[in-house]
């Protein structure tokens, strides 16, 4: 699943190629808003919402979206052959004389009135690339069940809006603490330095093509533990290992983070 870093990067695209121009193409291929004319319509602008996507159109609209695992938007020149799948992938379709923008297997798209976004958003924690980021609000959600692991408080959006597997587990390693640590076992002075960094990385990747939380510049070492399953820690040296975490996995540290382990597993496919 796409981190909030990689959102706000297909919403600038999105608000680039759309908003301010009105629409001459406008198709929502799925049942509930397949009637939806939109044609005519100003796009006002595409902000995005943690890992949600608002495309805000005249006349009080706002389509919403969420890519999920395996959904897209690519934008192309109007009159361009979309590349971003076969046909009958896509879901949506916003075009205007200059640009035509492509949804690809969109899980989730609806057409809502703008004032009512909260229905679909309002239950997500502070942003961390948005103008409501609120770090102290952001420490008070994530202490708020003492007992949970570290890992699973960090990707409830409820918390923190926009942190998902690969931020999850490199903020883990930052701290220095087992991603299955209760956050209540924290040191006092740990969450808003959590919080801290994961604000930091996320703002210096939202203009990156590539993700990267280390300082080195050896090749082929952007993250310091997500996708390394084997291979030595860039700190210690030790052997990464990658186990469960709810329904997600993990990589980690056993050396360098300190708390309980989890139990390694086999290769698997993995998202973040």
């Amino acid at each position: 699943m796409p981190e909030g870093d990689t959102v706000w990067q297909v919403a600038h695209r999105l608000h680039e190629a759309l908003a301010g121009r009105v629409l001459t193409r406008a198709d929502l291929r799925v049942p509930r808003f397949a009637t939806a004319d939109l044609t005519g319509r100003a796009v006002l602008d595409v902000t995005p919402r943690g890992k949600h996507l608002l495309t805000r159109i005249d006349g009080g609209l706002t389509l919403h979206s969420h890519l999920r695992m395996d959904g897209a938007w690519k934008v192309y020149a109007t009159g361009e052959r979309p590349r971003g799948g076969p046909g009958h992938q896509i879901r949506a379709i916003l075009g205007n004389e200059r640009y035509t923008a492509y949804g690809y297997r969109l899980p989730v798209l609806e057409l809502i009135r703008t004032a009512e976004e909260s229905g679909a958003v309002g239950h997500l924690g502070p942003d961390l690339l948005g103008p409501d980021w609120d770090p102290e609000e952001a420490v008070r959600r994530l202490l708020a069940d003492p007992s949970r692991p570290l890992g699973e408080a960090l990707l409830d959006q409820r918390n923190l809006a926009g942190i998902g597997n690969v931020y999850k587990s490199e903020l883990a390693f930052l701290a220095a603490v087992s991603p299955w640590l209760p956050v209540g076992e924290l040191a006092p002075d740990l969450p808003p330095r959590l919080v801290a960094t994961a604000h930091r990385l996320l703002e210096a990747n939202k203009d990156r093509p590539d993700r990267r939380t280390t300082t080195t510049r050896r090749p082929g070492t952007p993250l310091h533990v997500y996708g390394r399953e084997g291979r030595p820690c860039l700190r210690c040296g030790a052997a990464v290992r990658k186990a469960e975490l709810g329904d997600r996995v993990t990589y980690w540290c056993p050396a360098c983070q300190r708390g309980p382990r989890g139990e390694s597993t086999g290769p698997r496919r993995t998202g973040g």
